[in-house]
């Protein structure tokens, strides 16, 4: 069966939006192949830990429709689903690899580790442990049986052809000379990621081992731990690191990096999805716009190209506006009263929707553009003190309409604007502002018919 996971570590406000991506290809390849889809929370880095952290990743998962099978709050064979669970887990193990001589003690001080670094640098080497400690193993244990810190390293044998192959990277090969003796438990008595990842995706019988490219480097001492332990190796698939539409890292000081606020914002979760699905794909029929369903359909890891595909948050506000468009009036009312928490009006909305469905990009546009249904202005974007004139007799003109619709109301403004020789745009202008107390605005007779007549002339009132 296959079995895909991720593993997010709690040490951030949420999910991030390229963790997102990797989440989304582990589940369409586990839905496309109907096996399972795997949640699993590296907490193993516990000083860097965020309170509510762990909760807000699942809550964000779940609310952009990446439904999982198991994970921390839903039990499955393998549980727990928290690294710091299950310690006395990879303690077992880490032993185990010591015994077979592919793990030993460390306790060399980080004054040593530092300038072991130093110099290696400064001989144009690259920084890795001299394995000091490797040859003097019962000394190592004599002195920590007397209390001194240790760590436990993974044993990187030397001048050895490390090769694998990367679904989405063909044949990789590295040679053992070029690692570093891994950490592989850490002296507070919890593992790094290396061990735990390994020992976790075996036991948990991960079929498919799909990450993001920065953990290409990392596989090959993976490799090594599953051959001491005499274990199959999983398939791997490396990918891409999402970019700036500049090629740099995707990072929080160029775009919201954390899923969520996509989602506080008015992105619809299927929108963003699609967008992220387009990253680094295509879809065989080069379609821009297809549903999650379809995507399962015609999917294929191989299908995926290793060069970083750019996040680009302008094409996304493209895409999102499409969905948004396409959405029948009384769906895109729901959304965007549920997005408000109900606190506009149902029967304005849905009015409001077709002036405005052309312009929106997302939902968080909504209010900004039409707040003034819901409110008088309290400021207005051009001082309308010379026009008080003009707007006075508008009034007037306006009270004597007495079919209060957008052509009528329309066409009874232009006539007025002719008798009283302002320029079309002029005249409209300033009574858009006047009621609205914004130059850019729906289409203002549309509006004024939504407001009635009462509303409308209550505002010229303030004049």
């Amino acid at each position: 069966m296959v079995r895909t996971r991720i593993a997010p570590s709690p040490t951030g406000e949420d999910i991030h939006i390229g963790n997102l991506y990797t989440a989304l290809i582990n589940w369409v390849w586990a839905k496309k192949n109907k096996g399972k889809f795997i949640i699993r929370i590296e907490d193993t880095d516990q000083e860097r830990l965020v309170k509510g952290s762990q909760q807000k990743i699942l809550e964000t998962i779940n609310a952009f429709g990446l439904h999982y099978d198991e994970a921390p709050d839903r039990d499955g064979p393998y549980k727990p689903y928290r690294q710091s669970e299950r310690l006395p887990i990879y303690k077992k193990h880490v032993e185990e690899l010591i015994r077979k001589g592919a793990a030993y003690y460390c306790n060399c001080s980080k004054e040593r580790l530092a300038q072991i670094r130093r110099i290696a640098l400064k001989q144009k080497q690259i920084p890795k442990y001299d394995k000091h400690c490797l040859s003097r193993q019962e000394e190592v244990k004599e002195e920590i049986k007397k209390g001194k810190p240790f760590v436990i390293r993974l044993n990187v044998p030397e001048n050895k052809e490390i090769k694998f192959r990367d679904v989405i990277r063909g044949e990789v090969k590295i040679m053992s000379d070029n690692l570093d003796d891994q950490v592989l438990m850490k002296s507070d008595g919890f593992p790094t990621y290396h061990l735990a990842v390994v020992v976790d995706d075996y036991l948990m019988k991960i079929s498919h081992v799909i990450r993001a490219e920065e953990w290409l480097s990392s596989t090959p001492k993976h490799i090594l731990l599953y051959e001491a332990f005499g274990w199959p190796l999983p398939i791997f698939a490396h990918v891409p690191i999402l970019r700036n539409p500049d090629h740099s890292k995707l990072s929080k000081r160029k775009n919201p990096v954390w899923a969520s606020w996509y989602l506080e914002q008015g992105y619809l979760p299927e929108a963003v999805l699609n967008y992220l699905a387009l990253m680094g794909w295509s879809h065989p029929e080069q379609k821009e716009i297809f549903l999650m369903s379809e995507f399962v359909e015609v999917f294929d890891l191989k299908d995926i190209k290793a060069v970083g595909p750019a996040f680009d948050r302008v094409k996304l506000e493209w895409m999102n506006g499409e969905y948004l468009r396409k959405l029948p009036i009384s769906n895109f009312q729901f959304l965007i009263t549920n997005f408000y928490k109900n606190k506009l009006p149902k029967d304005i909305v849905i009015k409001t929707i077709p002036l405005i469905r052309e312009r929106i990009k997302k939902l968080s546009d909504y209010l900004p553009l039409c707040e003034f249904f819901f409110k008088k202005p309290d400021r207005y974007d051009i001082d309308l003190s010379s026009k008080k004139e003009l707007l006075v007799k508008v009034r007037k003109e306006l009270e004597r309409v007495k079919e209060w619709k957008a052509d009528t109301i329309g066409q009874t403004m232009q006539d007025m604007a002719n008798r009283e020789k302002v320029k079309t745009g002029e005249f409209f202008m300033t009574l858009r502002i006047a009621i609205t107390g914004k130059k850019i605005s729906p289409p203002l007779n549309e509006s004024m018919e939504i407001l009635g007549k009462e509303e409308c002339l209550a505002r010229l009132d303030i004049f």
